[in-house]
């Protein structure tokens, strides 16, 4: 057998057997194969709110399974991304109407983090974590004076009279400060409504708090922005008693849709493709140390 045909082999045999360990591994992470008797379903919101897309599953799948009695939302975040917050509180509006939803605040539910908290059946917070931070911010640097210093200017050609505006070539003008200023006033208005409506208070007593300040657990429940101060324990206790479970619950934690197995062994990039196999073959998330075989063989 000559050389490259003893590599097409063993790539083949390696190939098949990254599908078939993607298969088993697809199927360990469903949460219909885990739940067995009653559970509570876990996910958690850690870090920084980029992209929601990933809650968003995890609620939904939990949502639709029968055998998930009631959802706990780990909550670890300062807050981020507007749209990716105002998705999850929304679905977790939907999703409450079904099964209870209870958020755990640990060490930080702040602004967005908060946000989304106020969508809950029931908020748990430590009493010294920090939460509230309901407002909206935007910040725009101008490196302007610096520019002109060491002799660069920038020159923009535009459609639209606003459609640079925030550019870090200059200041802002007055318009364009009181454009951005609508806009944050329209976001933060949305976020009062969205907290009034979760935890079912006026708007008057939201507005009282929602000047962007940050405040503890225990500050929080006094406020009524929380309804019991615990930790994730009493957040598991809780839910058990909304939802009816007898017993000890399983918890079953929501996972990303890739394994373990596959970030260990690394992956390449688009970049590296060479072919529509390649492509094919990207989303199985290959291990970078083939590519040097594929090469080879197209010689």
């Amino acid at each position: 057998m000559s050389r490259k045909r003893l590599f097409l082999a063993l790539v083949t045999i390696f190939v098949l057997l990254v599908v078939f360990l993607t298969i088993i591994f697809y199927f360990e992470d469903s949460e219909k194969g885990l739940v067995v008797n009653d559970g509570i379903g876990v996910i958690e919101l850690i870090g920084v709110i980029k992209d929601g897309k990933e809650e968003l599953r995890q609620l939904y799948e939990f949502g639709k399974n029968n055998r998930i009695k009631a959802i706990i939302i780990r909550i670890d975040t300062p807050g981020g991304a507007v749209g990716p917050s105002q998705e999850i509180y929304s679905e977790i509006l939907k999703i409450k109407k079904k099964k209870p939803v209870v958020a755990s605040i640990g060490t930080i539910g702040a602004s967005g983090g908060y946000y989304i908290a106020s969508g809950a059946s029931k908020i748990i917070a430590n009493p010294g974590s920090i939460t509230g931070s309901v407002g909206v911010i935007m910040q725009f640097m101008s490196f302007e004076n610096l520019l002109g210093k060491i002799g660069i200017k920038g020159n923009v050609i535009k459609s639209g009279e606003y459609k640079d505006t925030g550019s870090p070539f200059r200041e802002m003008t007055k318009e364009e400060k009181a454009l951005m200023q609508a806009v944050i006033d329209d976001v933060h208005n949305q976020f009062i409504e969205a907290v009034s409506k979760g935890r079912n208070l006026s708007r008057q007593e939201v507005e009282k708090i929602a000047d962007g300040r940050i405040i503890t657990g225990k500050q929080a429940k006094d406020l009524k922005l929380v309804d019991d101060l615990g930790n994730f324990n009493d957040a598991v206790e809780i839910a058990k008693t909304l939802s009816g479970i007898k017993g000890e619950p399983k918890l079953i934690y929501g996972k990303k849709k890739k394994s373990m197995f596959f970030d260990l062994l690394g992956e390449f990039s688009d970049k590296d493709a060479k072919n529509y196999f390649f492509l094919l073959l990207s989303d199985l998330r290959i291990p970078k140390y083939i590519i040097p075989l594929y090469k080879y063989l197209e010689n």
